[in-house]
């Protein structure tokens, strides 16, 4: 699995990797702005609980030095990443204010550190120099090993199920494999920009068109919080593996906290550097 210490290749164009990677597979996951940190140090802590062998890559934008620093500290390999390479109609288009006057969230609450174009930035990971690669949301957390995923075929990703059965037929793009390759990423953006285009969720909207037959985790493997007191018959703490917090995050304050409060401790003990309790002892949404 180890893979060679040989001199870098020359980087992709936009992207600033810091260090060799020392792994073929690597768990990914982006950090747009100074707001998501929490998130990413909470993630990256909740996958070395694991054990995996995998490298764990943080794409970064807009982070300080200092917000750097305590990346490195999580042992990430960390690499800057640009927006594409997009033209001023697409961006306009997909620009925060345009975006959600179009396309507006009405099931829950995105935060004010939201920026949508931001969100495409994850197409990057197909320019990275490795075999094989799972994207994780930067507000998720990790309760189970899921090294498996990496021996799961191009493309695969969990439905958006969370308060109706209609989200089977939609994947959420928080959790999916990846197999890099330049000439995927040069047909990407081929794909995303084009004359009159709009992706209503983003990443999400495109790459389900861009794979259209991608192929369905189980909802464990990126269960959102909502389901908690939304469809609270598909919750097992005994099943889940990735807990994904969408709309609202845990290290924020909302009007959502005491609905998920269960929720949210879980993720602060994970953040606070401590190990995951045991799933099986904690309520259920019922409780």
């Amino acid at each position: 699995m180890d893979a060679p210490s040989t001199p870098q290749a020359r980087q992709p164009q936009g992207l600033q990797a810091e260090r060799p990677r020392r792994a073929d597979r690597a768990f990914v996951t982006l950090v747009s702005n100074p707001d998501y940190l929490p998130g990413a140090e909470a993630l990256l802590r909740s996958l070395r609980l694991t054990g995996t062998p995998a490298d764990l890559v943080v794409m970064h934008r807009g982070l300080a030095p200092d917000h750097l620093d305590r990346l490195r500290q999580l042992d990430a390999r960390l690499i800057g990443a640009d927006l594409l390479p997009t033209s001023q109609e697409f961006d306009r288009a997909h620009a925060r204010d345009a975006l959600h006057a179009r396309a507006a969230f009405t099931r829950g609450g995105k935060p004010d550190f939201h920026t949508p174009l931001d969100n495409f930035v994850k197409l990057r990971l197909w320019q990275l120099d490795y075999d094989r690669c799972v994207f994780i949301d930067a507000d998720a957390i990790v309760l189970r090993p899921v090294d498996k995923l990496f021996d799961m075929p191009e493309f695969c990703a969990a439905p958006n199920v969370y308060d109706g059965l209609d989200g089977f037929h939609r994947m959420n793009s928080g959790v999916f494999t990846a197999r890099p390759d330049l000439a995927t990423f040069d047909a990407m953006l081929a794909h995303l920009d084009r004359p009159g285009i709009f992706w209503r969720r983003t990443d999400q909207s495109f790459l389900q068109d861009f794979f259209p037959d991608w192929h369905g985790l189980s909802v464990n493997h990126n269960l959102l919080q909502y389901v908690w007191y939304k469809m609270p018959e598909l919750w097992s703490w005994n099943d889940i593996r990735i807990l994904h917090f969408q709309y609202e995050k845990p290290w924020q304050d909302h009007d959502k906290t005491d609905r998920l409060r269960p929720l949210i401790e879980l993720w602060r003990t994970i953040a606070a550097g401590r190990p995951v309790p045991d799933l099986s002892s904690l309520p259920g949404p019922a409780s």
